[in-house]
């Protein structure tokens, strides 16, 4: 790119050097017009062909300055133009080629006056995109259907339209040299820690790169543990779920032309949590939790666990369940690790299939898939019935997992257990139970702990226990968690 310098208010000067900016850009339209009473003061328009209405169409907010300007008298258009005497709510004026340049780059239309000496940005229908749909990864039983959309314009009044509050802040930066992707940071003013919201500034500007075209790069950029299976970042797709972070005191941070936001700080507990945990009476969000909570034990152990006690612990079986097993792998020519790896390793096979294949052919592919290759491979004694039922099983138990990313770190570390159990048996069981918490217990999320609340509960006075395995009715939840301010933790009171 030229040299950016300082707009001139000469319309061939200004032409000139806009030209060469977006020289060979046949997407980018330059027209020209005349303006004023007399048609005597010239003028050209800017913008990317899609992205701009017919200027000259009445209900675009370009056209109907046009054709103001269009029977005005010279100074009075001047005039208009220093004090926006059109009242137009959404004009940015710009000094530089640059910053016009980048304006036009946005979306939006660029206009240049001959004698003015700036360029003025003026805000029409923008990028095609798609509008607010419903959320996919993140279903509830009750609640909002509404999901974030690939405008993170959108995405902020989504998030504000639930919390109608002037203390909602939204903090904007570019990231990426080239792509100059708009990064939103949402929060609560009065709830956050001010020296959290300065290391996420800091944690963004420590890495420069060519292009960021979703919040994943950002989290993989930013993740101070790189080399962890768990995510140190909690994505969301629903505006309901970012709502409520930060209304704990969190921050959302949100990446144009991605639908999903990043939450963070964030730990455990917060993954296994859902929006209609907090829609529903405590009764049933309590025995969700807790079937999350064991499926993301078994997700992790199961297989693990199938092949310590089938290879070096028969005895704790009891003899007929023994027995039951034994008869069942009767022909199989495989080890019980072959057998595990080969179904397991299939079943991670027909979950990919089912993710790229569209839409009711990827949900077919899964079940009737992994139902015709296990049928299949028990008919063919290639692997025993225990083994497709563990290993059902177990996938059953990381599709329980709320959120995806968690899941993955679950579906990682169940081969870690694999070949662990599988070499050295029930101690190999026990030494990866404890590798996993002690690198759990090691694991923050920008300060917080990973594990809260079961490690640091005394930090909260023990209130952020009632919001973790079990939920207490929704009048005992009258804290906000760890993360919010110490001074504004409190966030429900009884009246009278």
């Amino acid at each position: 790119m030229p040299q950016a310098g300082a707009i001139t208010g000469n319309i061939k000067t200004d032409k000139k050097k806009f030209e060469e900016i977006f020289s060979d850009c046949a997407d980018i339209k330059m027209r020209q017009m005349f303006l004023g009473e007399e048609k005597n003061i010239e003028c050209l328009v800017a913008y990317i062909e899609v992205a701009v209405a017919n200027v000259l169409f009445e209900k675009s907010a370009l056209g109907k300055m046009l054709n103001a300007f269009s029977g005005m008298q010279t100074e009075k258009m001047y005039e208009c133009l220093e004090k926006n005497g059109l009242g137009l709510s959404d004009v940015t004026v710009f000094d530089t080629y640059e910053e016009a340049a980048d304006g036009l780059l946005t979306g939006d239309a660029v206009l240049f006056v001959d004698g003015y000496p700036h360029a003025l940005k003026v805000s029409d229908k923008g990028y095609p995109g798609m509008g607010v749909t419903e959320a996919e990864s993140e279903k509830v039983i009750r609640g909002s259907n509404e999901g974030f959309s690939d405008s993170v314009k959108i995405n902020t009044a989504l998030v504000r339209k639930r919390v109608r509050s002037p203390r909602v802040k939204v903090w904007e930066k570019k990231a990426g040299v080239r792509s100059k992707t708009n990064v939103d940071l949402v929060y609560i003013e009065d709830l956050i820690y001010p020296d959290l919201l300065e290391t996420i500034k800091k944690r963004l500007d420590t890495f420069e790169i060519d292009g960021v075209l979703d919040s994943g790069v950002i989290e993989q950029l930013m993740e101070e543990k790189w080399y962890s299976p768990f995510p140190q970042f909690q994505t969301t797709e629903r505006p309901d779920r970012a709502a409520m972070a930060i209304l704990e005191g969190r921050i959302v941070l949100l990446c144009d032309n991605s639908p999903v936001a990043l939450i963070l700080p964030t730990d455990y507990n917060s993954f296994i949590q859902t929006s209609d945990d907090y829609y529903n009476r405590f009764e049933i969000a309590s025995l969700g939790r807790f079937l999350r909570y064991i499926a993301s034990f078994f997700a992790m152990t199961l297989p693990g666990l199938y092949l310590a006690v089938m290879d070096f612990h028969t005895q704790i079986l009891p003899t007929p369940l023994l027995l039951s097993f034994a008869a069942a792998r009767q022909g199989v020519p495989f080890p019980s690790i072959v057998e595990v790896l080969l179904m397991e390793l299939s079943f991670e096979l027909l979950r990919e299939a089912g993710v790229r294949l569209p839409g009711a052919m990827g949900n077919t592919i899964g079940i009737v898939g992994g139902l015709i290759i296990g049928q299949a491979a028990v008919e063919a004694n290639l692997v025993s019935p225990i083994v497709v039922i563990v290993v059902a099983f177990t996938a059953l138990c990381s599709f329980a997992i709320p959120n995806e990313e968690f899941a993955t770190a679950f579906r990682i570390l169940k081969f870690f257990f694999i070949f662990l159990c599988a070499w050295l048996g029930f101690f190999g069981f026990l030494l990866c139970i404890l590798t996993v918490l002690i690198h759990l217990a090691h694991l923050k999320s920008f300060g917080i702990p990973y594990l809260m609340p079961v490690v640091g509960a005394d930090l909260t006075g023990y209130h952020d226990e009632r919001d973790s395995m079990l939920r207490l009715p929704l009048i005992y939840l009258n804290r906000r968690p760890i993360f919010a301010h110490v001074k504004e933790r409190i966030k429900l009171k009884r009246k009278g």
